[in-house]
């Protein structure tokens, strides 16, 4: 093999490895520390055939991808609700299985759901779609041994948009009916590559198919679709990882974001990704998933302490996170995962 290739390939199998540590982990306190956790289980899991979470009167009939960890017996288990990104209108829930293989053998009940997509179908759309596959997860919650005092939302990038949205939900009547309620509460949240403001967005094509218009036709949607607008004390925590070189979703989508959940004492974890745009963040996810689950598993211990739960530790960074902009940023018309 001629030295140039194989210098190629050594570095394409370590580059992971090697921005694995090029990270800045902060709460509200400053850098994460590392705490000494146990270590984490490892559960078999049951994988059931797709089933449809939606009546038979929606507009689209939408599948879910339901895992179950093979936990004890006399004990319920969280649950995660995941949901894939692709500018809301692409992409499938292919893209979340391995993050909900990951999720299900710490012992989480796993719910990876497809969505309907723009711009056939606008917001809220989407956003009714999760609230709907919330009530199916509280209806099957016996069944499946979920403790639904404990569900998360888990998603990348228009998925994350959408958990956080779903999260913030229950502040807002416009967001809640009809299909909200308080079924539809989520008890943290994990979302990378947020888009948490639209009015950022410099009316690109994806975020005007999504809303249906621009943000001078449709201020009144931009608000009511951008997180940070809702966030008030019971917005459940966030942990947010993202990519300092993000072009698609800017890095000020989180750190901004980050800023307001701690202003208004939600506690947040933000995970900024060094030398990382909207995708590269998404395939060399692993060490800022690992962290993110030890943060929903320090949220979901606080609830309850009857579910045996995964501690993976986090990685302590001590560089400081750029500075929150108010600049508009463009919405390019790329590929999301």
């Amino acid at each position: 093999m001629p030295p140039i290739v194989h210098g190629f390939r050594t570095l394409t199998l370590c580059l992971p490895l090697l921005l694995a540590g090029c990270a800045t982990h902060l709460d509200g306190n400053g850098p994460v520390a590392t705490p000494a956790l146990p270590e984490p289980v490892d559960y078999r899991v049951e994988r059931l055939a797709p089933l449809p979470y939606t009546p038979a009167e929606w507009p689209e009939s939408l599948e879910a991808r339901v895992l179950l960890p093979e936990t004890r017996e006399d004990r319920l288990r969280p649950a995660a609700l995941l949901v894939h990104g692709g500018g809301w209108q692409r992409r499938s829930p292919d893209d979340m299985d391995e993050i909900a293989e990951r999720l299900a053998r710490r012992g989480y009940v796993t719910v990876n759901v497809a969505y309907r997509f723009a711009p056939e179908y606008r917001f809220p759309a989407q956003l009714h779609d999760l609230q709907q596959a919330m009530a199916w997860i509280h209806e099957r919650a016996d069944e499946w041994r979920i403790d639904s005092d404990r569900i998360v939302g888990v998603g990348y990038s228009s998925g994350a948009h959408l958990v956080s949205l779903l999260g913030v939900s229950g502040n807002v009547d416009a967001l809640s009916e009809p299909y909200g309620g308080e079924h539809a509460r989520l008890a943290a949240v994990l979302g990378g590559g947020l888009p948490s403001d639209l009015f950022k967005f410099d009316d690109g094509r994806l975020v005007v198919e999504f809303i249906g218009g621009t943000r001078a036709e449709k201020p009144e949607a931009y608000r009511l679709a951008s997180p940070i607008y809702h966030v008030d004390a019971d917005t459940p925590p966030h942990f947010l990882f993202h990519g300092r070189w993000d072009g698609l979703v800017p890095v000020d989508h989180a750190t901004d974001f980050h800023a307001e959940l701690l202003t208004q004492g939600v506690e947040s974890e933000l995970y900024l990704q060094h030398y990382r745009g909207h995708v590269t963040s998404f395939l060399t996810r692993d060490s800022a998933i690992e962290a993110g689950i030890a943060f929903l598993d320090r949220q979901l211990r606080e609830e309850a302490s009857s579910t045996v739960l995964t501690q993976t530790p986090p990685t302590q960074y001590a560089t400081q996170a750029p500075v929150p902009s108010s600049d508009l940023s463009v919405h390019a018309d790329a590929r999301q995962p």
